[in-house]
């Protein structure tokens, strides 16, 4: 088994996104206006893309957004290991802070990366959300 995380396009994401996050949702329900601005990285295993994410970079700031993995491979460390790889992204060209709208109940894994949850929170789609960050 070989890993590799690469730099991919908005379109490779899209499927995984949706299977993961909105599954009962239209496709279109998953793309983002920013898309084609965003950086999106692939996580392969041998020749399959089993976890997405995506990066979007404002002043000194970036937001990762549509962080999914396969259902089938979760709870592996294939998130962890795409986590690991945008921290070392944002140290590399020196931003100041990482942030995302994490899903309330997945504010533990973020946690572990040292990110802190912020006052700010919403409701999408029947789902509670808060914003977690991490200063650098």
């Amino acid at each position: 088994m070989s890993l590799k995380i690469t730099e991919i396009s908005v379109q490779e994401t899209y499927n995984l996104r949706h299977q993961v996050m909105w599954p009962n949702k239209p496709q279109s329900y998953i793309q983002l206006k920013e898309d084609s601005q965003g950086i999106h990285f692939g996580l392969w295993k041998d020749s399959n893309i089993i976890s997405v994410v995506s990066l979007f970079i404002k002043n000194d700031s970036v937001q990762f957004r549509k962080l999914a993995t396969k259902v089938s491979e979760q709870g592996q460390g294939y998130g962890t290991l795409l986590l690991e790889h945008l921290i070392a992204f944002v140290l590399d060209k020196k931003l100041n802070k990482l942030w995302c709208n994490a899903r309330a109940d997945k504010t533990f894994f973020y946690e572990r990366f040292g990110m802190l949850k912020t006052s700010k929170t919403y409701t999408k789609g029947g789902i509670d959300f808060v914003i977690m960050e991490k200063c650098f």
